[in-house]
């Protein structure tokens, strides 16, 4: 959960909130179904998302290993899911925390860099076609934290 929603929390067990921090929290709330459903989709239209790019990438990249490949999709995968609970919890210390050390490794010790530069455009028209304008407002913080810090280490700290 999004630190300062996650420190609303504890504060209350001494206080009542203040009206600046219900603003927070009844906002995080108003936003809730909007977030879930963009989870639904995201879960529900997994290869439906990933299965054109799949076969984009393939066709863009013929000389590329297939196991190189087959490493960034199932690594965008991961991404993507990781992004999405991030967006589900507002939370994007979620994907810092758990899955860009990771994954920056990994593009590196694979050389998958190339493929992923191809990829994550791709990622986002899909999704940009998936959700709503609101429903990737959501989810573009996260996605771009991890986007860059897969193709551009050195941006993300």
């Amino acid at each position: 959960m999004h630190p300062d929603i996650e420190a609303l929390f504890d504060d209350a067990e001494s206080r009542y909130l203040k009206i600046e921090e219900l603003g927070i929290l009844n906002q995080y709330v108003d936003s809730l179904p909007e977030r879930l459903e963009a989870y639904r989709q995201l879960r529900n239209r997994e290869v439906d998302i990933m299965q054109p790019i799949a076969d984009e990438l393939e066709a863009a990249m013929p000389t590329m290993s297939q196991d190189n490949l087959e490493r960034s999709l199932k690594n965008a995968i991961l991404l993507l899911r990781y992004c999405a609970m991030a967006m589900l919890l507002n939370d994007e210390t979620f994907v810092r925390n758990r899955l860009l050390n990771w994954v920056e490794k990994a593009a590196q010790a694979y050389n998958t860099r190339p493929i992923d530069n191809l990829l994550y455009p791709m990622l986002e028209r899909k999704l940009e076609q998936v959700l709503t304008a609101q429903q990737m407002g959501f989810l573009k913080p996260p996605l771009t934290l991890a986007k860059n810090a897969l193709l551009n280490p050195a941006s993300v700290s």
